[in-house]
């Protein structure tokens, strides 16, 4: 079974671009568990995004993968850890993924998630 990791991003797409997540995933990757990093959470409480609150209420339906690093590298140290795909549309995020070789997810066309690359 496939792991995944949200960063914030993530969790915003599905009330900035209507999508469902959980299904857009599913469609990808067949069965998966999905995780998301602690500091994502505290990113979430302090965001001004109009859609922070619900996107906060979304990240607590996953369970939360704790790291001490903050920021992309608090994402970066739980996808390392637990072999996961990231979703990001996050473009710098999604480079250093790329440098590190790991796995990506991301939001193409406004309208689904693709796969980064070949896996």
């Amino acid at each position: 079974m496939q792991t995944v990791v949200l960063d914030t991003n993530a969790l915003l797409m599905p009330f900035e671009f209507k999508i469902n997540l959980d299904l857009e995933l599913q469609r990808l990757l067949g069965s998966c568990i999905i995780y998301v990093p602690g500091p994502v959470i505290g990113e979430l409480k302090r965001s001004r995004s109009k859609h922070a609150r619900v996107a906060l209420s979304l990240a607590r339906k996953y369970p939360v993968a704790e790291t001490s690093v903050q920021g992309d590298n608090g994402v970066i140290d739980v996808a390392e850890r637990l072999q996961a795909f990231v979703v990001t549309n996050d473009f710098v995020l999604r480079a250093k993924l790329r440098q590190l070789k790991l796995k990506t997810i991301f939001l193409r066309s406004g309208n689904h998630l693709t796969i980064d690359g070949d896996y």
